[in-house]
């Protein structure tokens, strides 16, 4: 038989079957189709709803991954002899937070309708989830799950936390400095930020704008810290015979790494903060705060790159990790109207008041092993002072009012605190302690055995 020919009735029979099957599909399909497959694309407020809430779980652990970028940086900053005590104070710290947020924090600053005095003191108790699965639940779908909006908010908290560790440094015992982090956790950083994000006095009063926290996070860690090292003192030869003794870190490698994953967790930070991700207006938002994020840390490295070589003819390393980090600080009381050149000018000016904030401390005689206070205190007065310079709604009375209020609350009741732990039980180690080393003497480790003393 020949080829063409077969092949043509083959493609003949295929032709009338896929009639068939065509004229069946019409007669029947549609109605089976209807049955099988209904509409399941959910409601909008869902997917927004969805999309908040993924938009806190991400940002949150970013925000976490910052809990290690204080640990290197502080492990990389204290001599040999204190790093498994930066590091131990670091884990606990960040433990103590979690806990204390969930007991009173959360609800204290998030009081809703609760106020204890309205718009003052919020809400004492514990937070409570949504149940397993949204059952039975009457959730507002059109924002996002408690969950995720307690997680994200617990990492700023903790990272309140984080920036008193590293200014009190090498002298300090553990236990007084935990025991101030429960009270700072658990009632000084929430009930102050009720004031501002908790819809309080400052944010209807005085139309406070602070994004991400310049001065709701940071100042707050660096007026704590202050209070700290002024009750403390400083460490053994740091000042002496009218001198100011330097005394090198041991890693610094390890800060440079804690302070790129500080970098890489403030896009979580700030990013965050805008609190929303339901719609391309959000999104675009979200990704215009991440670029000024990200050049105001770029701005404020260059700019104390250039400070210390004019100021002391050499660069400084640990002053450049500083000014990338003062200009993180710098940009978080608004991210999100600068341009991208004001958001490097606005992080430079960070990082030159680094170089200059750091020596001023020392002619103080105030020891801050880190330099957090110039990084967190005052370039947080700055970044909330800038707001005025791009975002209209914000008034320089406003502004100025506000860091005051927050800062002499956050001070004087920190003051007070730190004052009964050492009435109390003491909050420095014997001068024994302090030559020999936190680690061998507090914990009876060392986080480098294998290497001789520094």
């Amino acid at each position: 038989m020949n080829n063409s020919t077969s092949k043509g009735k083959i493609q003949m029979k295929l032709t009338a079957f896929a009639g068939l099957v065509a004229i069946g599909a019409m007669m029947g399909v549609p109605a089976l189709a209807q049955d099988a497959a209904p509409d399941t694309t959910p409601p909008m407020e869902e997917i927004g709803y969805i999309l908040n809430t993924f938009m806190f779980l991400v940002t949150g652990f970013l925000v976490m991954w910052m809990g290690a970028g204080f640990a290197m940086l502080e492990a990389g900053l204290v001599r040999q002899k204190n790093v498994t005590m930066q590091l131990m104070k670091n884990v606990a710290l960040f433990s103590i937070a979690a806990i204390l947020y969930y007991l009173i924090g959360y609800n204290l600053m998030y009081p809703g309708d609760g106020w204890t005095i309205q718009n003052v003191l919020g809400a004492f108790g514990t937070t409570s989830l949504e149940p397993v699965g949204l059952a039975e639940t009457q959730t507002d779908l059109t924002y996002a799950s408690v969950g995720s909006d307690f997680f994200f908010q617990l990492m700023f908290c903790a990272t309140t936390a984080s920036i008193v560790s590293g200014a009190l440094a090498e002298r300090i015992k553990l236990w007084p400095f935990l025991i101030f982090t429960v009270v700072l956790t658990g009632l000084i950083y929430p009930i102050q930020a009720s004031w501002k994000w908790g819809g309080g006095f400052l944010d209807t009063n005085f139309g406070f704008l602070d994004f991400a926290g310049s001065t709701v996070v940071h100042s707050v860690g660096g007026w704590a810290a202050l209070a700290g090292a002024i009750v403390l003192g400083p460490r053994l030869g740091k000042y002496k015979d009218g001198k100011v003794n330097p005394f090198p870190g041991s890693n610094l490698a390890l800060a440079t790494l804690g302070m790129f994953i500080l970098w890489l967790g403030w896009f979580g930070f700030n990013g965050g903060s805008q609190l929303y991700m339901d719609t391309a207006a959000n999104v675009a938002d979200i990704s215009r705060i991440f670029a000024n994020t990200n050049t105001a840390a770029a701005g404020g490295a260059l700019a104390a790159l250039i400070a210390t070589q004019l100021r002391y003819g050499k660069p400084d390393l640990t002053m450049v990790l500083n000014g990338a980090l003062a200009g993180l600080v710098s940009i978080t009381a608004e991210p999100l109207t600068p341009s991208l050149g004001a958001a490097t000018l606005i992080g430079a000016v960070g990082g030159v008041l680094v170089v200059f904030a750091v020596p001023l401390l020392d002619r103080l005689r105030i020891d801050d092993v880190v330099g957090a206070i110039p990084v967190h205190l005052v370039c947080g007065i700055w970044g909330t002072l800038a707001v005025v310079l791009t975002n209209p709604d914000a008034t320089l009375t406003g502004q100025l009012a506000s860091i005051v209020i927050v800062g002499v609350f956050v001070f004087f009741v920190s003051l007070a605190v730190w004052l009964v732990l050492r009435a109390v039980m003491g909050i420095r180690v014997d001068e024994e302690t302090e030559i020999v080393g936190l680690d061998t003497a507090e914990l009876g480790m060392e986080a480098y055995p294998e290497f001789a003393k520094g």
